[in-house]
């Protein structure tokens, strides 16, 4: 069975999401073959070349490709779809920008984020924001899917690199759409979606000057990446890129210490895979303290300072 990865990267670098959706396409086929889509990208091509489980890497370079806009990337994939069972990508934001329009150019029903693969054509899929679990059997003739990478392991490296094979870019009518400008926010933490651990902070910090000053420093001394719950971020304590949730990023890390967080459905479906969640709340029926694996009653404004200073 051949699969097709749509990577995901910024043409300089390949993203760990890209690593982790090759996990779960590895455990639907052993044919698969990553395409680099983007200006510029060789290096990219490079690193995807040297994970475990690939046959082939193809690369695609166009300058209407350079930040993968959804109409000539989607004609792209339709272009070498014919090759293929399966076409998978992480589901990120340009994944999820991507593949909805190739399964409608196939005319087929793509499942969207799977977070484990039962078989070549069975999936499993959260919904009701994760409160219970759909097992999907796709009897398409093409299979189109997005990944929640969040519960699947980055793929190790090889000890020899793939073949890297360069494709012709047939991005059909790129007009529909042009690229203005990223804007991106600065920060110096691990990646959200990345990061090994993880303090959020929600609405009781009370402002954006607090939210900073309390959970900062013991994010600091974890090397920590800082989220938010929608509430937090609603109120303006933190920007939008640190909302964790489900209309927010979906992490799993190691561990989750949640600051203030009641735990509303729609938090803990971005945050409840976590490794070990750690919950402070000075309400003890808080929902968030019937998936933490520790939880603190108290006053957050004393208990992370006394964190600090044990740190």
């Amino acid at each position: 069975m051949a699969i097709l990865l749509f990577a995901d990267h910024d043409n300089a670098a390949l993203s760990e999401q890209t690593a982790k959706t090759l996990t779960a396409a590895t455990q639907i086929g052993t044919e698969v073959d990553i395409l680099i889509a983007g200006k510029d990208a060789a290096a990219v091509a490079e690193q995807a070349s040297k994970l475990a489980g690939v046959r082939s890497v193809l690369l695609a370079e166009a300058e209407a490709l350079e930040h993968r806009l959804a109409e000539p990337t989607a004609a792209l994939l339709l272009a070498l779809s014919g090759d293929y069972d399966t076409v998978l990508a992480p589901a990120t934001t340009t994944g999820k920008n991507v593949m909805p329009r190739l399964a409608a150019l196939l005319d087929v029903m793509q499942i969207s984020e799977v977070i484990e693969v039962v078989s070549s054509d069975i999936f499993k899929r959260p919904i009701y924001a994760g409160n219970a679990i759909e097992v999907v059997q796709s009897l398409e003739a093409k299979k189109v899917l997005t990944l929640r990478t969040a519960g699947f392991p980055a793929a190790a490296e090889a000890g020899t690199a793939a073949p890297i094979k360069a494709v012709e870019a047939g991005v059909g009518n790129s007009d529909l759409s042009r690229f203005v400008e990223n804007i991106l926010s600065k920060n110096d933490r691990p990646e959200l979606s990345a990061a090994r651990i993880i303090v959020s902070g929600g609405r009781a910090l009370g402002s954006d000057e607090k939210f900073r000053e309390v959970l900062n420093p013991v994010a600091d001394k974890l090397g920590a990446a800082v989220g938010a719950s929608r509430a937090a971020v609603d109120a303006g304590f933190a920007p939008n890129d640190l909302q964790v949730g489900q209309t927010g990023k979906v992490v799993a890390p190691d561990l989750y210490v949640a600051c203030g967080i009641s735990g509303a459905i729609q938090h803990l479906a971005g945050m409840k895979d976590s490794k070990v969640i750690v919950a402070i709340n000075t309400d003890e029926e808080a929902p968030i303290f019937q998936v933490a694996d520790y939880g603190i009653v108290g006053d957050l404004f004393e208990i992370l300072p006394e964190i600090e200073r044990q740190l």
